[in-house]
């Protein structure tokens, strides 16, 4: 293994992703690499790591520029506000990461922050890996990690048979062996950045790899093949019937999901799954009933669009209604709201609802709001 760290590290002080500005929580403050040893600020790391769970790092690093502008120390973050995290965090996905953040910095509170695995383990949200991570490149300590990048790297080395995720144990252990106890920042990051430069999912770039002469995928002729996946289930298609409730003063209704699940605490149009041989209609006027106490008479059709979900997809059927009778009451929901259609901006919405919001700016024509 000597060898093989030898050689991780001499391609990635060539090609590595050091600069400050791809990783800027992994610099210190006048923008240099640190040196073994050196401390970076844990908290910046820890959110980085937070957010790149699910999330590739050219996407989430605007998101993290953003939440240090907004939420600079752990101190600012314990006293933020739940709307304004979910606001901040629009778009990124997996809301249920902002909230885990928001309630570990509170964990946390004025403690020191933990140098043992056992310590990150206890916040919610982090894993071994996540917790490996934030040690290695806070502290410089050699614990070892296992993302996705660093999975398939070590999956297409030893050209594994069977899918990771199975037996995760022998990575874990090719992990720890790679692991220079004078280094542990820099090797882990040579291998988060092999897997997301070179060893990438459908395209090996293995020319431009240090290990591909010693490689068993690369020398199985077939790197592709690896990591051995297994066969996906078919995710199922559910149809949600959704209402886009107005009253007399043109406000439509909106209301927000409890803090539980993937899109916790988000805002939404309200609606739900469509029953059996139901129409849509009647999908829509039942669940506004259930979930709000309302009566609505369902009007034209807005729009209809899929998406989907890393465990389902889901196709929202969406309704104009007018509102007739029944004060909405959060039946179902944290709260319920009336708002101006040019205000539904001020709202964190899942991803989904950008489009709905879209049509309906255009079908009130407020499409230049």
């Amino acid at each position: 293994m000597a060898h093989r760290r030898e050689q991780l590290l001499a391609w990635w002080e060539r090609a590595g992703r050091r600069d400050p500005d791809q990783k800027p929580w992994m610099v210190l403050p006048d923008g240099r690499w640190p040196a073994p040893g050196a401390q970076l600020d844990p908290y910046g790391v820890w959110v980085a790591e937070v957010m790149l769970q699910q999330t590739q790092l050219a996407v989430m690093l605007p998101y993290w520029r953003r939440w240090m502008a907004r939420w600079p120390d752990r101190d600012a973050l314990t006293k933020a506000d739940g709307h304004d995290l979910l606001l901040v965090w629009q778009g990124l996905g997996y809301y249920a990461r902002a909230r885990r953040l928001h309630q570990g910095a509170r964990q946390l509170a004025s403690a020191d922050w933990p140098r043992d695995p056992q310590g990150w383990l206890a916040l919610p949200g982090v894993g071994r890996s996540t917790a490996g991570s934030i040690l290695s490149s806070a502290f410089d300590l050699p614990w070892p990690i296992l993302d996705g990048n660093v999975r398939r790297v070590l999956a297409r080395l030893v050209a594994w048979p069977a899918p990771p995720a199975r037996e995760p144990g022998p990575f874990w252990q090719l992990s720890t062996d790679l692991l220079d106890r004078r280094r542990p920042r820099d090797v882990n990051q040579a291998l988060m950045d092999l897997g997301a430069t070179v060893c990438t999912p459908r395209r090996p770039r293995c020319d431009s790899c240090p290990w591909h002469d010693t490689c068993a995928a690369y020398a199985a002729g077939d790197p592709v093949r690896f990591p051995v996946k297994d066969v996906p289930r078919p995710s199922p298609l559910q149809v949600i019937g959704v209402g886009i409730v107005l009253n007399e003063a043109g406000e439509v209704l909106i209301d927000q999901r409890l803090d539980e699940g993937l899109l916790g605490g988000l805002w939404e149009f309200p609606g739900g799954k469509q029953e059996p041989d139901e129409p849509i209609t009647a999908t829509i006027a039942r669940e506004l009933q259930e979930e709000l106490g309302i009566v609505v008479e369902v009007g034209e059709a807005l729009i209809s669009l899929d998406h989907a979900y890393s465990h389902r997809r889901l196709r929202l059927v969406v309704h104009l209604c007018r509102w007739l009778d029944g004060e909405p009451r959060p039946l179902a929901s944290q709260q319920v709201r009336w708002v101006a259609p040019e205000r539904l901006g001020e709202f964190p919405f899942p991803a989904a609802n950008t489009r709905i919001i879209a049509a309906l700016h255009e079908r009130l024509g407020l499409s230049a709001a």
